[in-house]
């Protein structure tokens, strides 16, 4: 992700110092039990297709869709933030041809939902490392950002070519760099101040991240911020990953009791 503007960073600092003096429940989501923030770990594209003898590029194809209607579901569930790993530092190492047709469906989702995403009021912000992809895609992700700024219904983020602990170096650096400059003493640099320098400086952290196909690890996805988050692991391959079965989970964790490492009196 190219450098954000010391303007935009410094905003990013304040934003997370005003949200922490207003409370870790200070943001309600409209159900008062569910969670605020939801991140997914999309798995399952690939066996998806094979169990359907296509190609894997297919079962991307088929997740992309399910994105819309996660999507939309997300304001009758209470969720005002979605947070979605759609391509990892780690998945360059798959074929030349399942990165290449990735990055092509990465353009064409763009294209093809950025009406609807602003219809709907739904602020589009990607995270990651945008160096590496190509100049035509960043220009893409870039004019989604700028359509969607002002819209606040639901607040999409796409992390693409993105490592939590890739995010983490990143942050580190650039914190070393205010540093160095003066702008800012190392006396004074905790845990908010590295969380002022990520990519999700303008985001709350999750309150909940699942990972769908079955898999129970968090594969460098969001390692920070998912500090206090719960889990939840599902067997559902992501093309099968209904707003139906997305209801279910928010429905168990409204059960669930969070302390935020306190007791209850």
């Amino acid at each position: 992700m190219p450098h954000l503007r010391t303007s935009n960073r410094r905003s990013c600092r304040y934003n997370r110092l005003r949200d922490l003096e207003r409370g870790p429940l200070a943001a309600k989501s409209q159900n008062e039990n569910g969670p605020q923030h939801v991140a997914i770990i999309m798995d399952g594209n690939g066996r998806w297709a094979q169990n359907r003898g296509r190609p894997r590029l297919f079962g991307h194809q088929a997740g992309a869709k399910r994105v819309r209607d996660i999507v939309k579901a997300c304001p009758d569930l209470g969720i005002k933030y979605l947070t979605i790993f759609a391509f990892s530092t780690e998945n360059w190492k798959r074929t030349q041809t399942e990165v290449a047709g990735l990055m092509t469906l990465f353009r064409r989702y763009i294209q093809s939902e950025a009406k609807a995403l602003l219809k709907a009021g739904v602020r589009v912000r990607f995270i990651g490392d945008r160096d590496r992809l190509e100049a035509n895609l960043v220009s893409l992700m870039n004019e989604l950002e700028e359509m969607t700024a002002h819209n606040d219904a639901v607040h999409l983020t796409i992390a693409i070519n993105y490592g939590g602990r890739d995010e983490v170096a990143r942050a580190t650096k650039r914190l070393a760099r205010e540093v160095a400059a003066g702008r800012l003493d190392p006396e004074d640099v905790n845990d908010e101040t590295l969380a002022s320098f990520l990519d999700t400086c303008l985001l709350p952290d999750p309150d909940l991240v699942i990972r769908t196909s079955g898999e129970a690890r968090i594969s460098n996805f969001l390692l920070w911020q998912s500090a206090y988050a719960e889990y939840e692991f599902t067997p559902v391959l992501w093309p099968d990953f209904t707003p139906k079965v997305f209801g279910e989970i928010i429905d168990k964790y409204a059960l669930r009791d969070r302390r935020y490492g306190g007791v209850k009196a």
